[in-house]
């Protein structure tokens, strides 16, 4: 295609919208996500049994490999159907199955370390993979119309910069060279949590919590949060409150 001035376009309105929620157990990542239009669930864990009764959600089998998901992108891209979003849960669990393939298939390795050959060969397999899955179910949102959610679980890592004395902040749990693929070309971020303070001095200081939950999807030094909404305060969540993002859908 010519690239010159009369390709120019306006920006226009709302699109399917690419998102990663991601937090500990039991924060409602899986209800959150059910609560988008007419879900369907890419399973590599079986992590749906809140969602019993629930008959606006449908179920993929479970996916034991990398294929199958890939499998089930490839069907909600080609076959007809009416889902307006496609959940992958989780992408914690698919990179725990992506590196134990690249490990199968290399006979000399006994751990993603070492395969390839090591020297971060493997990771950077894994992170290859995750790519083609990410801009396979990218492509569903740009092609297809269908909003896209991936779910992670939390984990924390620590920040050595330059100019500032080492921090820690909360990220998705799997190797650093697969996150970016879920973290930086998303229109959304965010972290489920539970709303917390904490009580005392010193030695006596202790987290309180009321169970409310709360998402954090803004920039901050604490997390890899971050939304294309304009948002910039936390959102309450409850499993009964509806979705929290509605606004921002079609």
């Amino acid at each position: 295609m010519a690239i010159n001035l009369k390709s120019l376009s306006k920006p226009t309105g709302q699109r399917p919208i690419i998102a990663t929620l991601f937090g500990e157990g039991g924060m409602g990542k899986t209800t959150l996500a059910a609560m988008f239009p007419k879900p369907v669930f890419i399973r590599t864990e079986d992590g749906t049994a809140s969602l019993q009764g629930n008959e606006d959600v449908s179920l993929f089998p479970l996916a034991t490999s990398s294929e199958d998901v890939l499998g089930a992108i490839e069907a909600l891209a080609t076959e007809k159907h009416n889902y307006k979003t496609v959940v992958i849960d989780s992408i914690t669990q698919l990179a725990t199955m992506i590196e134990s393939e690249i490990v199968a298939a290399d006979p000399k390795a006994k751990s993603i370390s070492q395969a390839g050959g090591g020297y971060g060969a493997g990771y950077g397999a894994a992170s290859e993979k995750h790519r083609q899955i990410r801009e396979w179910a990218g492509a569903l949102a740009y092609d297809n119309g269908m909003n896209v959610v991936f779910i992670g679980h939390a984990d924390t890592e620590t920040l050595d910069l330059p100019d500032l004395d080492p921090f820690a902040r909360y990220t998705v749990r799997m190797h650093k060279k697969s996150i970016p693929h879920y973290t930086d070309n998303v229109d959304l971020v965010g972290l489920i949590r539970l709303k917390t303070f904490t009580r005392g001095d010193g030695e006596k200081k202790r987290a309180i919590s009321t169970g409310e939950r709360e998402i954090l999807c803004f920039p901050q030094a604490s997390s890899v949060t971050k939304n294309r909404f304009n948002i910039d305060q936390p959102l309450p969540f409850t499993f009964d409150g509806g979705n929290p993002f509605q606004q921002y859908l079609i």
